[in-house]
């Protein structure tokens, strides 16, 4: 019982320390006292959220200074790789240029090392000998340049062809890049150009054109390019190879106007002149102080902190109320309980005492704290009677009980004894299972005494008879005379026989005929043997009387007269406070059954804890996760964030299953919404694998195509899924399957029952499967083979798929005589569902 603590000071009785602010406190009403208390956690939870933000930009600017660095760091690396190939290239190319000086080489031997150089490295595309009259001596391209392009043996190079560079060159005598104008959309070459001098004077050049494409995918680092978006482009800033980057500045983030070229950097590839421009700008990992999942956190959780307070308050005044009724009621029944005049004992299951009331002990002298927690003998056991009452004991205890009561003898405290007449019945709890034995006593020592008076002198029976709590009357057949009335039946209906008609007629027992029509009921006796009549069964039944307003029970019987004749006796008993005691047990059954219903929904309420280990689980091995990579220095900030996020859809999928199975538990209709099958399957499966990658479990799902969306609640049809996903990868594991055969398969298809359209879904195993006597108890609440288990997920996923139409079932899969796993399937009914249109013509499998 909740009792109120008086020792916990009400809200309004706080006091500030500053005594001008206690007197202002004071003087306030104490509902405005409560508002106040309430306001002040509602700030510190708004300054909470405002240190936050402030936080977040903080870290943000910070965040964005360290991209910068990194981006310059790491594209002026990118820049030195690119700077190095192309100079050995270029050193390579001035050896093969020296040689056709010295004559060492000849266009034969040209032609062989260029194919060696071409294959050797990737971005070099073509070479070619050019003579001082502009000739081509030797050439050779490789397999990507078009046929268009490449270069022959005695051609001439084309009036303004590589003219301005060629003449560079000849002026100079240095290697010169150059790079020919946009001819359409076609991406010119690279053009190296290397003079060859042939006895200090010119001789012509070699030409070396490469991919700028493939220049920028062997020469830039692979650990940059998984990193930024890097891109090469010419001296006007037209792209040539890699991605199209968005133009500087123009950065979507809300803090662009601090740092608007944060996450981006350009360098020129070579200070020779060749005009390529390197730039590269990093990915976006952050989505800004607003954008973050954190930030969004946290303020999700500010604002239901807020609302919590302000539930916890209201919540905490109805308590109070629902207190002190519970106390008033308590007080209530404890008067009534106290004010009984009949005793009343309770025994548990062993035969212990665990209830006295006041008025038990008032007839045995005994106080309740010398009998509570006594087992036989009983204190008020007389030392003559202890055999007859352990045997009766015994009998109670087995179930063997008297229903009409029995009558023994007890002892008080001071010796003396009284006759008691006891009536036993099994004590049920709320529940329906009986908790023990509950007894009634009645003092019937006085009419014990009247009985044995009875029995000791006949000249007493009208004394008895009128001390007697009944009516009793009796009338002969036929007559309206009155032969005998007690003084209770006198003290009703007076002297006359109108009452004992009465009595007859509304009891419906066959009553006696009246003077008028004397001849035809006597006649209905003739040839009845009065023996018969007299020793037939007497006739009961209860009747109510507006005059006196008391409910009788009326039983009446034939016996022969002292003088001979047929007469009816019929006996009326008060039974006013025992239908009242009825009436008062029946309003307590329905009061119970309340009850019962309530510890029930109660109950049910345990089934959140199950679903909401799944995902606490996921959060958990989310956080576990990290801490390992944290600790062992192998997580980016990508990764983190990208934990972070899924933590978060999981804190606020468990908030969802909270709600979704307070819904279910209430009985209200689930909050249905046309869902797409593919994107419940998804999330089911994004959920459950990470219970099966830590038990090394492959999954496998299976969608089909053109599926119509579901009327459903997805939040409830997913935890089924994914119930049924983790029950799968538990049996796997106790089943102790080899690696090669740890698999669970999902599937989604259309199906046909009772023709109606449906969709199933199946989740198939390969563990030890179920057993005959489990398959029947599958669906039992509180029923489960685990350990650990609660018994109530499959029955609780059963529901759920019944208050959506559908039906659940499970089977072994068998492999020969052997079982080779289970598939549990559920299917939901399609009608009213919308198909959708953007699905595919083939099937999604993973």
């Amino acid at each position: 019982m909740l009792m109120q603590d008086s020792t916990l000071p009400e809200p309004h009785e706080a006091v500030p320390p500053v005594p001008w602010l206690r007197r202002w406190w004071r003087r306030q009403t104490p509902g405005r006292q409560d508002r106040f208390a309430m306001l002040a956690p509602l700030a510190a939870v708004l300054l909470f959220l405002a240190a936050i933000i402030s936080a977040f930009w903080y870290l943000r600017l910070e965040e964005m200074d360290r991209e910068q660095e990194a981006v310059r760091r790491d594209v002026e690396y990118a820049q030195q790789r690119l700077r190095l190939r192309l100079l050995e290239r270029q050193e390579q190319l001035m050896r093969i240029a020296r040689d056709i000086s010295n004559k060492d080489i000849d266009p034969e031997e040209f032609i062989g090392r260029a194919e060696t150089m071409v294959i050797q490295y990737p971005e070099l595309q073509a070479l070619a000998w050019i003579d001082d009259r502009r000739r081509i001596k030797a050439a050779h391209a490789g397999p990507s340049v078009p046929a268009q392009q490449q270069r022959r043996t005695g051609e001439v190079l084309r009036p303004g062809e590589t003219e301005t560079t060629y003449s560079l060159v000849r002026d100079l005598q240095q290697p010169v890049y150059s790079q020919p104008p946009l001819v359409g959309e076609t991406v010119p070459l690279l053009q190296l150009h290397v003079p060859l001098a042939e006895q200090a004077r010119f001789g012509g050049v070699i030409l070396a054109e490469y991919s700028v494409d493939s220049l920028m995918r062997y020469g830039v680092p692979a650990e940059v390019s998984a990193r930024y978006a890097v891109s090469l482009l010419d001296g006007k800033g037209r792209l040539l190879a890699g991605q199209a980057l968005p133009a500087r500045g123009t950065a979507g983030s809300l803090l662009a106007w601090a740092a608007p070229h944060a996450n981006e950097w350009e360098v020129p590839v070579s200070p020779v002149g060749n005009g390529l421009v390197l730039r590269a700008q990093a990915y976006r990992t952050s989505l800004g102080v607003v954008g973050s999942g954190l930030f969004w956190l946290v303020g999700t959780l500010s604002a239901m902190t807020a609302w919590m307070l302000i539930g916890n308050w209201r919540h905490t005044r109805r308590r109070m109320q629902a207190q002190q009724a519970l106390i008033a009621e308590t007080n209530f029944r404890r008067a009534m309980e106290n004010s009984m005049l009949t005793g009343m004992r309770a025994l548990d299951m062993h035969g212990r005492i665990t209830y006295v009331n006041p008025a038990f002990c008032q007839m045995t002298g005994w106080s309740e704290s010398e009998l509570v927690g006594r087992t036989a003998p009983f204190p008020y056991w007389p030392d003559a009677d202890r055999d007859q009452l352990t045997a009766r004991l015994d009998d109670e205890l087995n179930g063997r009980t008297t229903p009409g009561g029995f009558q023994v003898r007890v002892k008080r405290k001071d010796s003396s004894l009284f006759d008691a007449r006891m009536y036993v019945s099994p004590l049920v709890d709320p529940k329906g299972h009986q908790t023990g034995w509950m007894t009634s006593m009645t003092d019937i020592t006085e009419p014990n005494r009247i009985r044995e008076q009875l029995s000791a002198s006949y000249e007493r029976f009208t004394t008895v008879l009128e001390a007697l709590d009944a009516s009793v009357s009796v009338a002969p057949l036929g007559s309206e005379e009155l032969l005998f009335a007690n003084k209770l039946y006198r003290l009703w209906f007076g002297l006359h026989t109108g009452g004992h008609m009465q009595l007859v007629a509304q009891a419906g027992v066959p009553d006696q005929p009246r003077s008028d029509d004397h001849l035809d009921e006597v006649d209905s006796f003739v040839g009845l043997p009065t023996g018969q009549l007299t020793t037939a069964q007497s006739e009961n039944a209860e009747i109510f009387v507006p005059e006196l307003g008391k409910w009788l029970e009326v039983r009446s019987r034939y016996l022969n007269w002292v003088d001979g004749r047929l007469a009816q006796m019929v006996i009326a008993t008060d039974i006013t406070p025992r239908r009242h005691a009825e009436e008062q047990s029946a309003a307590q059954a329905e009061r119970a059954q309340s009850a019962s219903r309530l510890i029930t929904m109660g109950e049910m309420a345990s089934s959140v804890a199950h679903e909401l280990n799944q995902p606490l689980t996921a959060i958990n091995n989310y956080c576990n996760g990290m801490l390992s990579r944290i600790r062992a220095g192998q997580i980016n900030q990508d990764d983190m964030l990208v934990a972070l996020d899924k933590t978060a859809r999981q804190a606020q999928r468990a908030g969802q299953i909270i709600q979704r199975i307070r819904s279910f538990v209430r009985r209200s209709e689930p909050n249905r919404t046309l869902s797409d099958v593919a994107t419940m399957v998804a999330e089911a499966v994004e959920l459950a694998e990470i219970e099966l990658r830590r038990r090394n479990v492959r999954l496998s799902h299976y969608v089909a195509t053109r599926l119509p969306k579901l009327m459903v609640d997805p939040i409830l049809i997913e935890q089924v899924l994914v119930n049924l996903l983790k029950n799968a990868a538990e049996s796997i594991e106790h089943a102790r399957r080899p690696t090669a055969n740890r698999s669970v398969e999902l599937r989604a298809v259309p199906r046909q029952v009772d023709e109606q359209a449906v969709v199933e879904f199946s989740v198939q195993d390969t563990g030890a499967g179920l057993a005959p006597e489990v398959m029947e108890r599958l669906y039992e609440a509180f029923f489960s083979t685990k350990v650990e288990g609660m018994g109530i997920g499959l029955n609780l996923c059963r529901s759920i798929v019944e208050s959506h139409q559908g039906r659940m079932q499970a089977e072994n899969i068998y492999n020969g005589a052997d079982v080779a796993g289970c598939r549990f399937s559920f299917w939901i009914p399609v009608s009213g569902a919308i198909s959708s249109a953007a699905s595919k013509d083939t099937g999604v499998v993973a």
